[in-house]
């Protein structure tokens, strides 16, 4: 079913109702989705994308200024800007998993001295962790171990995003400063 509602509505005024908002929706979600499928490849993920769009203009269409350019032009940028940190969420989900499963599987040429030397390794990070202030410490361990970005640990702790990358760069600072005198 298409819905014939003027472009001016559609480009302005008319997104804070249902009709107009309805419209937009029918004249872009294939554009939107196009936008996020060319990046994910995943059409589960590109469809949420589309519906994360939708939803955060209708929450606030008042963040699109029609002076600046086309409605479409518009959320395909917001399509392709959300596309691409679910993609970055996701390498950086399989980088922790390739760490974290390289840390603990024990190959055949893993013996007891390999293991001896990871676990003197492990107890030098963990001795160095601990010198290291609170806020430092837990966004190195979400960094790290749990491979959030430093938006989401900002979000996590409740900081600006600055601080969330300033701990971050300085909880490694101190940690190569720390780590070659336990070695």
């Amino acid at each position: 079913m298409v819905y014939n509602v003027p472009v001016t509505v559609c480009e302005g005024i008319g997104l804070r109702d249902a009709e107009g908002f309805r419209s937009a929706y029918v004249r872009h979600h294939r554009g939107v989705y196009a936008a996020a499928f060319r990046i994910l490849g995943d059409v589960q993920l590109a469809q949420d994308v589309v519906q994360d769009v939708f939803l955060r203009f209708w929450r606030r269409p008042n963040a699109y200024d029609a002076r600046r350019g086309e409605l479409g032009a518009y959320l395909r940028l917001m399509a392709r800007s959300r596309a691409l940190d679910l993609w970055r969420e996701s390498q950086v989900r399989a980088r922790a998993a390739d760490r974290v499963r390289g840390f603990h599987t024990v190959g055949e040429a893993d013996g007891p001295p390999a293991l001896a030397e990871r676990e003197s390794e492990s107890t030098a990070v963990r001795a160095a962790l601990g010198k290291l202030p609170e806020g430092q410490r837990e966004a190195l361990v979400l960094a790290y171990w749990c491979g959030l970005t430093a938006d989401q640990i900002a979000r996590h702790a409740d900081i600006p995003l600055g601080t969330a990358k300033s701990r971050i760069r300085l909880g490694l600072a101190r940690l190569r400063d720390e780590l070659p005198a336990a070695a």
